[in-house]
């Protein structure tokens, strides 16, 4: 087989056996729209990967790798979303949802140790957002990501100007962000990151260090502005109805 063939292969499934049959299934299965075709997929997509109880998975979601995937019950793939698990693996807890063209990418092509994606009970992965999990990405329970979130577990070495820094290799020491926090629309967490529980991230931000429990951290880079806990906002503050 050709040397190219194979490295496409590898890249895909973690077999030839495993890339026929997940494109077999997904082919016949993944296009069908509507409550038949979700209906559909929560039976036959079994065969792939491991579910717990009842999960949607709307059509035109791509999978790779699908035997190192696993969704919790009640878990919703909404269209366009991509998984792509090389070893390492993609968990999504019971009642998560991702939204629309998400990317979530374990993009383990080195044997790299730590690499994964797993996501918590009841989080959500906004519209558009791209995680790659080089260096392992976990996101606790209750999680809200924005829209277009980029959580990058990943980063390049570039000391050396003799050698391109495509050649110099890579790091990796994953990313975690704690229960309950909020990561705003366009936010950037780049890797090496902790985040702490019930966070508040602003839109927009490059979170570049750990941003402590209960904090609010804004800008580019990120800086902690507030600790709702030492420093709470007064109850009255609401002058907009809270739903």
């Amino acid at each position: 087989m050709d040397e190219r063939l194979r490295l496409y292969l590898s890249r895909q499934a973690s077999s030839l056996t495993r890339y026929i049959s997940e494109q077999v299934v997904q082919s016949i299965c993944g296009w069908i729209p509507g409550l038949v075709g979700i209906g559909l997929r929560a039976l036959v997509y079994r065969t792939l990967m491991h579910i717990d109880g009842i999960v949607a998975i709307e059509d035109g979601v791509r999978i790779r790798f699908a035997d190192n995937v696993r969704l919790g019950k009640g878990v919703y793939l909404d269209h366009g979303v991509y998984l792509h698990a090389c070893p390492g693996g993609i968990t999504i807890g019971d009642e998560s949802m991702v939204m629309k063209n998400a990317i979530l990418h374990v993009y383990n092509f080195r044997n790299l140790p730590h690499s994964h994606i797993t996501v918590g009970r009841r989080s959500l992965i906004g519209e558009g957002c791209i995680l790659r999990g080089q260096g392992g990405i976990t996101i606790g329970d209750d999680v809200y990501l924005g829209t277009l979130v980029q959580i990058l577990a990943v980063n390049h070495v570039f000391h050396d100007t003799t050698r391109p820094i495509s050649m110099q290799g890579i790091t990796a020491q994953g990313i975690s962000i704690g229960h309950g926090s909020w990561i705003g629309s366009g936010a950037i967490i780049l890797d090496g990151v902790r985040i702490g529980c019930n966070v508040v991230v602003g839109a927009g931000a490059v979170v570049t260090r750990d941003i402590p429990d209960y904090c609010i951290a804004v800008g580019n880079p990120a800086r902690v502005i507030r600790n709702l806990r030492t420093d709470p906002f007064p109850h009255e503050q609401h002058s907009v109805p809270v739903y």
